[in-house]
Order: C-alpha cells, then sequence, then structure tokens
C-alpha cells in the first residue's frame, strides 16, 4: 500500500509543479490557449495521442469491445494509429496549421467563423461543442471507482475530487504548455504501464499461446456467427460488420474532434508537423493496440464479478478484474496509467470547452470589448466550472447523461468532419453547405438516441460523419458560393513564399 500511495503523490506532485513552471506561458490569451504557436513535435504527438486514449479506452471500450469481439479487437487499435493517427496528421497536420495561423484562429468555432465569414457558424459550432463536450468529460471517470477500489479501497467520490482538482490546478496556472508538457509525462507512464500490463497478464495464463488457445475455446455468443467455436481468435472476429463500424468511428472521428485537431493549431512548424506524424503514429500503435489487444482476452476472466444483478456484462468491470491479481507495484502503474490517460484527455477537453465559449461565445456576442486579461479570468473561471459540471455528472449520472455520452463523440464528429475537412482543401465548399453538415451530424446522433434506427450508437455516428462527407459537396454545387476574392486571399496562404539563407538554397547555375 505504502509503495502505491508513494507513486500517486509523487505523480501527483509533478503535475502540479509542471503547472507552476508554466505559468509564464500562460500570461496571454494566444499562450494560455496556443502555447504560443510554439510547441515541439514531441509535446504535440503525445498531447493528440494522450487526449485520444483515456480512460474509457483502457477500462471500458477496451472490456467492451474485447468481449465482443475478442482478438480482433486489435483491429480497432490499428484502425486508430493508421487512420486516426498517421492519416489525420497526414491530411490535417500542415493545413490546419497554416490555415489556422492565416485566419488567427484559435479554436475550431473560429475557424469556421472566419473561413466562412459568418458569425452563426461561429455560435452554432461553440453551442455544439459545449453541450456534447461536458457529457464527454463526466465519461473520463469511468472504471476508476473500481480501479481505486480495488489498489486502495478508498470511495470513488474521493478519487473524481481529487482527480479534478489536480487537473484543474495545472490547467488553470499554465494554460496550454502545462497540458501538453504534463501530457508528454502521462503519455511515457502510458506506454510503460501498458507493455508491463500485457506481459504480466498473459505470463498469468501460461503464455500468449495458451492464452490464444484458452479463447478459442469459447463459442460465439453473437447471433452473426452464433455457436461457432474459435470466432473470438479468428482474423476479423465474430462480427466484422459492426467492428467496422467501431473502427470507422473511433478512428475517422478524430478528424472532427475539437480538442484532437486543436493540437495542430499549436505545433511550431511543418518540420515539426513530420516529426509528429511519425510519434503519433507509433504511440497509437502501442497505446490503442495494446489496450484492444489486452481487451481481446476479457473472457479468459469470466468470473461472477463482472456481471452486474440482472446478469447482464459489465464491461466496465472487465479490466479491473483482469488485473486484480497482479503485484502491488504493477496495481500502482496501472493505476497511475489509468489516471494519466484521464487526466490528460479532461484537461484538453475542459480547455477546448472553455476556449470556445469565451473566444467563440462571450467575446463579441454578450461583451462587445473583453481585455486580454479579461478573456483570461474567463476561461479560468470557465475551467472551473466545467471541471465541476463534470464531476457532478461523474457522481450521479442521470440515464439521458449517460446516453448523451455514448453519441458525443459520433455528433461532434458528424457535425464538424465534413465541413473542416472539405474547407481546408475546398474553395467551393459553402456556408450553407457548413449549417447542413451541424444539422445532419447533430440530428442524425441526437434522432437515434430516441427512434433507435440504428442499433448501435457507434454505428450511427459513423453514418452521420458519412451523411456529413456527402452532404457538403452537394449543398456546395447548389448554394451560392463564398466571394472569390476572399476565398483566394484565404487559400493563398498555402502558396506563400519564403525566403532562405543562401546556404542553404540551391545555387543556380551560372550561365557560361
Amino acid at each position: 500500500m505504502i509503495v502505491k500511495v508513494t507513486m500517486l503523490v509523487i505523480f501527483f506532485a509533478v503535475m502540479i509543479g509542471v503547472g507552476i513552471a508554466s505559468r509564464q506561458q500562460a500570461s496571454s490569451v494566444n499562450g494560455f490557449v496556443l502555447g504560443g504557436r510554439n510547441v515541439g513535435p514531441w509535446l504535440t504527438a503525445f498531447a493528440y495521442g494522450t487526449s485520444y486514449f483515456s480512460a474509457v479506452v483502457f477500462v471500458g471500450y477496451a472490456g467492451q469491445f474485447g468481449w465482443k469481439y475478442g482478438l480482433a479487437s486489435t483491429w480497432i487499435g490499428i484502425g486508430n494509429a493508421i487512420l486516426g493517427s498517421l492519416l489525420a496528421w497526414v491530411v490535417l497536420g500542415r493545413r490546419t496549421r497554416i490555415m489556422s495561423h492565416h485566419l488567427k484562429a484559435a479554436t475550431m468555432p473560429d475557424f469556421f467563423g472566419k473561413r466562412f465569414d459568418s458569425n452563426g457558424l461561429r455560435i452554432a459550432a461553440s453551442v455544439i461543442v459545449f453541450v456534447f463536450l461536458i457529457p464527454y468529460t463526466a465519461s473520463l471517470y469511468n472504471g476508476l471507482s473500481r480501479l481505486f477500489g480495488m489498489a486502495f479501497d478508498i470511495p470513488y467520490a474521493v478519487c473524481v475530487v481529487i482527480m479534478a482538482t489536480l487537473t484543474g490546478v495545472y490547467v488553470i496556472l499554465g494554460g496550454y504548455m502545462a497540458t501538453a508538457i504534463n501530457d508528454f509525462i502521462q503519455g511515457i507512464v502510458m506506454i510503460g504501464g501498458i507493455i508491463a500490463v500485457i506481459a504480466a497478464v498473459l505470463s498469468g495464463q501460461g503464455g500468449f499461446m495458451e492464452a490464444v488457445g484458452k479463447l478459442a475455446q469459447f463459442e460465439s455468443d453473437v447471433p452473426v456467427t452464433m455457436g461457432q467455436p474459435g470466432a473470438f481468435t479468428s482474423f476479423f472476429g465474430p462480427d466484422p460488420f459492426n467492428l467496422f463500424g467501431v473502427i470507422i468511428l473511433t478512428s475517422l472521428g478524430t478528424w472532427g474532434l475539437p480538442q484532437m485537431v486543436h493540437k495542430f493549431y499549436t505545433i511550431k512548424n511543418e518540420k515539426a508537423v513530420k516529426t509528429g506524424t511519425v510519434i503519433s503514429t507509433v504511440f497509437a500503435v502501442i497505446i490503442s493496440g495494446g489496450c484492444y489487444f489486452l481487451g481481446g482476452f476479457g473472457r479468459l476472466f469470466d468470473t461472477p464479478e463482472i456481471y452486474g444483478k440482472d446478469g447482464a456484462v459489465i464491461y466496465d468491470a472487465i479490466v479491473p478484474a483482469m488485473l486484480s491479481t497482479l503485484p502491488d507495484i504493477l496495481i500502482g502503474i496501472v493505476v497511475i496509467l489509468v489516471l494519466s490517460a484521464s487526466m490528460s484527455t479532461l484537461s484538453s477537453l475542459v480547455l477546448t470547452s472553455s476556449s470556445t465559449l469565451t473566444l467563440d461565445f462571450i467575446k463579441g456576442n454578450i461583451a462587445k470589448d473583453l481585455s486580454e486579461k479579461k478573456q483570461l479570468l474567463i476561461m479560468r473561471v470557465l475551467i472551473v466550472f466545467f471541471i465541476a459540471i463534470s464531476v457532478i455528472l461523474a457522481l450521479d449520472p442521470p440515464a439521458f447523461i449517460a446516453q448523451l455520452m455514448g453519441i458525443s463523440w459520433g455528433a461532434l464528429a458528424g457535425a464538424f468532419l465534413a465541413p473542416f475537412l472539405y474547407g481546408l482543401f475546398w474553395k467551393r465548399t459553402t456556408k450553407a453547405a457548413v449549417w447542413a453538415s451541424f444539422g445532419t451530424g447533430v440530428g442524425i446522433t441526437v434522432l437515434n438516441m430516441f427512434l433507435k434506427f440504428i442499433e448501435s450508437p457507434i454505428n450511427a455516428g459513423a453514418a452521420a460523419m458519412v451523411v456529413g462527407l456527402i452532404v457538403v459537396p452537394v449543398v456546395s454545387f447548389v448554394t451560392p458560393k463564398c466571394a472569390g476574392e476572399k476565398i483566394d486571399e484565404i487559400f493563398a496562404c498555402y502558396n506563400e513564399e519564403v525566403s532562405v539563407k543562401r546556404k542553404v538554397a540551391l545555387p543556380e547555375k551560372e550561365e557560361r
């Protein structure tokens, strides 16, 4: 117990220390929100990865999808690495950095407002961010109760309050730079932790081959492959179609999430984008691939503890059950791993929410003239407000909130992915098309909550993204285009000439 407590105290002390050390960087709005647009590739890549993979992934998703799809759930991790990290950086990284810098856009709603010259779009986007990110913050605490109960025998409420308070302190003190540095530290912990946990769990099952052999004996309980042995060790698992839906939402969905895209705003130059692409992809392979690979062995830990009173499987209980037999030192590492994943994502979400609401909703609409000092004050107050709401929801989540958490990713990605992607690459994208995407993205996911025309909320989210990718070009072709001169000026940022010193330039061939 002493070892585990000591590890926690050191971890929390480092987080607060980074916040204090980063205060100088958070003295302006640009510094607080964007780190002065001067963040290196390692910090940006780790910030992207740790915001991507939270406790929801390690405890909730790994347990749920590992149980449903077996070892094939590893494909989710691979999809996250290739589509959600590598392709996202390649397609979005450079263009997002250049255009957001050119437009002086600090948030995704700000981008929509300036790219399409519409204050209405800015306000609408900020409202969507507020509505769907706040409930998402509450989901970050999922799974912590069981882990802390197993490791420390302390109430879940105490854990939630401590975690939320410490996260709030270092974000308020140091802004984005404190978040990025702590994300890097937390990312290192996550890499070491997931490797150690996988090795320990498989060792307890007699090694990898022995564990796979045991898993192969389970018969499928999925309608598509009902009764088939070996389904949970097959290449594409017992239900390939729904597995594909999960891959699409959890991978491509990141392209439209404001807290993820925000990382590209902050990176310092194009060279850093290239380096960050490699680092982010490797990080995703290890963390996401490792989490889902571990979860794939969940059925080997089929004990009464993972079932509720109604006989249904409690997915959040699967991974803790897998870890319950580990030595104290490894359990301590796991707890810090989950805390790292949760705190990094929470810090990213509350910073995104507070900056969006301040810069895109309050500034210029509710308060016409806000000094930089007042903007910083409002953002810090809102961080406290958002964290307090997340704690309240996490301690006593009502049913509709639980549903909303499940669809928030789909609603945000469905609304934002298509107009943001087309807006970066295609001059013909129109304001009406953006409105249409906002309506279809939010509409499909919210209506599905009540009508259930798509059984899985995950597949509903994936459908919303696909619809958006079709709706935006169709509506753009039938609605008036934006002013040509203004659009040409915006896209000219991709073709700006730069000067280089003679010694690093290719010498011109001398005429004879």
